[in-house]
Formats: C-alpha cells, sequence, structure tokens
C-alpha cells in the first residue's frame, strides 16, 4: 500500500507538469493558468510574474509530446506598482485553438533560454465530464491549508474555484507572495505546497479579506485581486461610489500607480459569469458595501441566469452567505435578497465561504419579507449586513441517494479551506443548527469535490486524510 501510495503521488506531480528541470530563480510568481476575460473550451491564459523586463521573454507550445513546438504570441506586459513594493512585470499569454480538455505542453523562454516547462489543461466542452474542487478562507498559511492543498491536488480537478478570502489579511501584494503562490503555484509537489496553478486554471470570488480594504493611503498594495486574475468583466458596469463599488481613498500618486496596475479590471471583476462544460456559472461580489436592494444590479442577475437557461447546470457563487447556522457572521443574511432571483434561474447549488467550516442546506426555496434591517459596524462607519427574515420551505425528501431530485436550490458553505475553524462545538449541537441546515460540520478542515457527468452530479465534502464527510447526488 505505500508503494501504491507512493507511485500515485509520483503520477500526479507528472502530470502536473513539472517534466523537466526548472531554471524558475528569475521568476517572482512561476508561470500560472487563468480562464482569461473571454473563456472558452478553446482558450486559455498563462501568466507570471517578474522583475525582468529588460530582457525578451517568450512562450511556445505543443499539443503532443513529439509534436514541434508552436512560438505563441508575445506577451502582453502590465507593471504591477505599489508604494513599498518592488515593481514587478506580469506576463499574459493567450492560447487559442485548442481542443476541449486537451492537455498541452508549454514553456517559457527568457533570450532565448528555457526557464520553465509545464503541462497545461484547457476547460471542458459541453459533452464532457470534468470535477471541480471548491473551497474558501485559505491563504492563511497554516498546516491545514498546506494539508488541505495537498489532499485536493490528490484528487486530479479540472479547475479549482474559490469561494473568498483568497489571502489574510487584506488582500496584499505581499500576503498573495507569501500565503497563497507558495501553496498553489509550488514548483513541486510536497508538505508545504503543490503545482495546481501551472496545469489547471483557478476561479475566485473576491471576499472581505480580498477586496475590502479600500483604503490605498494605509495600504497601497491592497487590491491585488484586481491584479493578479484574469476573469470576464462582463459584469455590472458601475463606478466609484455607486451602489456596487465603494470609493478608494487615495492621493494622487498612489490612484495612479494602482488603477496603472489593475487595466481593465477594476472594478468589473468582482461580479462575472462564465460557462465551464455543461454549467453556468455566476460569480457575485457579496461584501456588505454592495447595495444587493438595487433593481439594477439584481437585473443583471437575472437576465445572465435567464441568458443561460439552456445550461445543464447553475451554479453561483459569492463569499458571504445567506444561509448560515454559525454563531460566527449570523447577522450577514443580506445575499438572501437573491433567492427568488436564484430560484426562477433555476440555479442548482450556491457555494459560499465566509464561515470557516462546512454547511450544506436542505433543498430551500425563501420568500424575504422585505430588505431587511440594516446592522452596521461597531462605530456606525460603515453597514456589516442585513438581518433579512422571511419564509422558507425545505424539502426534506432529497436525501442525495435514494431521492436525488431536489426541489429548492441547495447553498453550501466550504470556508474550511485553511483558516481557524468557527464555532466547533456546533458540529454535535445540533439544537443550535437553524431548520434549513441538513449537515454542518465544524471541527476539521476540509473541501468540495464536485463531479459532473451529463444531468448526474455528485458532491463530497472531504478532508485533509481523505475523509468523506458527505456526500449527495443530484439528478436531473
Amino acid at each position: 500500500m505505500k508503494n501504491l501510495k507512493i507511485f500515485f503521488l509520483a503520477y500526479l506531480f507528472i502530470i502536473n507538469g513539472n517534466l523537466y528541470g526548472q531554471k524558475d530563480n528569475n521568476f517572482i510568481v512561476r508561470p500560472y493558468l487563468q480562464i482569461g476575460q473571454n473563456p472558452n473550451s478553446q482558450t486559455i491564459e498563462i501568466l507570471w510574474q517578474t522583475t525582468q523586463m529588460d530582457a525578451q521573454w517568450s512562450l511556445e507550445y505543443k499539443t503532443t509530446a513529439s509534436g514541434a513546438w508552436t512560438k505563441a504570441k508575445p506577451p502582453f506586459v502590465s507593471e504591477i506598482n505599489a508604494k513599498g513594493i518592488n515593481p514587478r512585470y506580469l506576463f499574459t499569454v493567450t492560447l487559442n485553438n485548442l481542443l476541449p480538455s486537451q492537455e498541452f505542453f508549454y514553456k517559457v523562454s527568457r533570450n532565448g533560454s528555457d526557464q520553465f516547462t509545464s503541462k497545461g489543461k484547457t476547460l471542458k466542452a459541453a459533452n464532457q465530464a470534468y470535477k471541480f474542487i471548491a473551497f474558501g478562507d485559505i491563504g492563511a498559511n497554516t498546516r491545514e491549508q498546506k494539508d488541505i492543498a495537498m489532499q485536493a491536488f490528490k484528487t486530479n480537478p479540472d479547475f479549482v474555484a474559490v469561494t473568498g478570502d483568497i489571502v489574510y489579511n487584506r488582500g496584499l501584494i505581499s500576503e498573495y507572495d507569501s500565503k497563497f503562490w507558495p501553496i498553489y503555484n509550488a514548483e513541486k509537489a510536497d508538505t508545504n505546497g503543490v503545482p495546481m496553478m501551472s496545469y489547471i486554471p483557478f476561479v475566485a470570488a473576491p471576499g472581505n479579506h480580498d477586496i475590502e480594504t479600500r483604503n490605498l493611503d494605509s495600504y497601497p498594495e491592497a487590491l491585488a485581486y484586481y491584479m493578479f486574475w484574469s476573469q470576464p468583466l462582463n459584469g455590472p458596469q458601475k463606478p466609484e461610489g455607486s451602489v456596487l463599488v465603494p470609493p478608494l481613498i487615495a492621493n494622487d500618486e498612489n490612484r495612479a500607480a494602482f488603477l496603472k496596475s489593475v487595466g481593465n479590471k477594476y472594478p468589473a471583476m468582482a461580479n462575472f459569469s462564465f460557462d465551464y462544460g455543461n454549467a453556468h456559472w455566476t460569480i457575485l461580489d457579496s461584501n456588505p458595501y454592495v447595495d444587493w436592494t438595487s433593481k439594477e444590479i439584481l437585473e443583471w442577475v437575472e437576465k445572465d441566469l435567464l441568458a443561460a437557461k439552456n445550461a445543464t447546470w447553475h451554479f453561483v457563487m459569492f463569499h458571504h452567505p445567506g444561509f448560515n447556522s454559525s454563531r460566527a457572521h449570523y447577522e450577514q443574511q443580506h445575499m438572501r435578497l437573491l433567492s427568488p432571483i436564484f430560484e426562477k434561474g433555476g440555479v442548482d447549488v450556491v457555494f459560499n465561504g465566509h464561515v470557516h467550516n462546512y454547511q450544506r442546506s436542505f433543498p430551500l426555496t425563501f420568500k424575504p419579507d422585505d430588505n431587511g434591517d440594516i446592522v452596521a459596524s461597531e462605530d456606525l462607519k460603515r453597514i456589516r449586513g442585513r438581518i433579512v427574515s422571511g419564509k422558507w420551505t425545505l424539502d426534506k425528501k432529497f436525501d442525495g441517494k435514494k431521492v436525488k431530485s431536489p426541489q429548492g436550490v441547495i447553498y453550501i458553505v466550504s470556508g474550511a479551506g485553511g483558516n481557524d475553524l468557527y464555532n466547533i462545538d456546533q458540529t454535535t449541537d445540533t439544537d443550535n443548527w437553524m431548520k434549513f441546515t441538513d449537515k454542518f460540520v465544524s471541527d476539521v478542515h476540509s473541501f468540495t469535490l464536485a463531479e459532473v457527468n451529463g444531468k448526474t452530479l455528485e458532491i463530497k465534502q472531504i478532508t485533509a486524510t481523505g475523509k468523506v464527510l458527505d456526500k449527495f447526488i443530484i439528478e436531473k
């Protein structure tokens, strides 16, 4: 058994692309995959970060091990600069005309010398089976974060969905450098990190620790989410100071440096949607500064789901759960206001984080009484959320085993990806669960593994040791 385990880890090491010796001391961040601003199953983006601008960087790729290398178009280069941080350069190459679910080889060269070689993988097409990981509240640089990363790596997913709080505590450039890249974009698989991002794309919803810090005079390297991720910009377009985007606090120098670093990604990239396989994903900014009573942005969500009515599966992801049994963050119920829209749009599962444990609701429908009551911070300077009362209807016949067709939306909190756990005692104290909660595990770190095969969806909640905490199947 021990030899088999060693062989399996070696196999995972190979398929995740570290095929040749790396000369990556020129990289601040090794090459990693993103879905890009216009994702489809024939396209993938490859990004890397370096201090070297006075060099000729290039990327080549091939679709078979024995094939000839093809030189990609020159990379797009943007400078990332913030007071107190050494300038770095972000290189982006877009590969087109690949096949869905295609493994390809790529290498990055500097002045004609190979610096990095790996495998990559494109997105799946609508007729292909796939699996993805969902977890949040990850970037705390804990032992548990690294152990969860290794177990997630072993499942060999097709992509990873992060439910927010990518890094702690303020979404800084330096926090990514110490708490994110080394764990998920490591040179090799070991107890401290895994090379997942060089092989498969990660997709992220922004959490409060990612983009709530808006004071660039106090934290010039904040809002790194907008610098490092490449995701669609097809969400509602609203300016600073609107119901969707709070104003930046920044002097002219810090504002100019930030806007130059993020390009067209700010502020649009906080809300977006995309298709993967036979599913449509809607990603939302659930931070309490967003006024989700606004008719305009609610209409965008409704129209987005309506436009994707032909998709087999509809997934929504945002950070703050509307349905949460933990004592922690219980007052932040503002995202419940979107439940009728999710139900109308045929949403199957909503993935959340923020609460550092695992929770799964019964399939439910919810009718809010009104827009709820605003909950302010202790100093009354900012909104923390809303208490939203209403009527829920629960489908308790669904068990995901014999009865596999739920009546309503299933809400999953997968926030046990690395940071300290919340409300451990509530795991066994079922009297303190809300009536809409079916499963609640807060005494162990875990992640969500979802496998989609046509009209069948299987979801498991897995610990760092591979123990399955929960499992259910949905069939259509």
